[in-house]
């Protein structure tokens, strides 16, 4: 299934989605930064919470909790989901990798961190692995450019990458082991390559 879409019904949650007391808490602090006839504004930070909460992707209950507290029309937190590709619209596997495929990483060699990644994990773009330990998705630009190619898993950018730095990166994560994040070269930020 493809993250962009909304999740066909089947893969809908039966029950009703409910923020947690700390996202609550949360949410309240995030309130006081708008007005208080807009709370609206503040329909990105609280749909991010409610992704986090909800193993990082969006349900229609997640959406519709958003709008209810929002005091906005569900219709209008949709747009906003379907339009950032921050937010996964059906599930994803615990390790999110997003590929940046646009020009300064393709020139640099991002068909070849694919193909170690669909060997290595045995998936395609926009498939999850079996054991849902693994998402691979195509991005355009993360803004990393002058540190390419580059991957973003979940939260964090991993740059300067070739096939054998990636394949680390996995073996680390099947480990269930957190691979250092930044770039997998001796730079130190974006440094020119010596």
């Amino acid at each position: 299934m493809n993250h962009r879409s909304i999740a066909q019904e089947s893969l809908q949650p039966k029950k009703v989605f409910k923020f947690s007391t700390l996202n609550l808490k949360k949410i309240t602090l995030i309130l006081k930064a708008y007005p208080a006839d807009k709370k609206p504004s503040a329909v990105l930070p609280v749909l991010d919470l409610a992704q986090r909460q909800n193993k990082n992707w969006l349900s229609m209950e997640a959406m519709r909790s958003v709008a209810d507290l929002l005091e906005m029309p569900l219709i209008k937190v949709i747009e906003v989901a379907t339009f950032y590709t921050m937010f996964n619209l059906s599930p994803v596997g615990k390790n999110l990798l997003q590929i940046c495929t646009t020009t300064p990483c393709w020139l640099r060699g991002s068909d070849g961190i694919y193909n170690l990644c669909k060997k290595k994990l045995g998936i395609n773009y926009g498939e999850t692995t079996k054991d849902n330990n693994f998402t691979l998705i195509e991005v355009e630009c993360l803004g990393a450019c002058s540190n390419a190619p580059m991957v973003q898993i979940n939260d964090d950018y991993y740059e300067d990458l070739d096939e054998d730095s990636m394949n680390v990166i996995i073996s680390k994560l099947k480990k269930n082991i957190k691979p250092k994040a930044g770039p997998q070269s001796s730079r130190l930020g974006s440094e020119p390559k010596i």
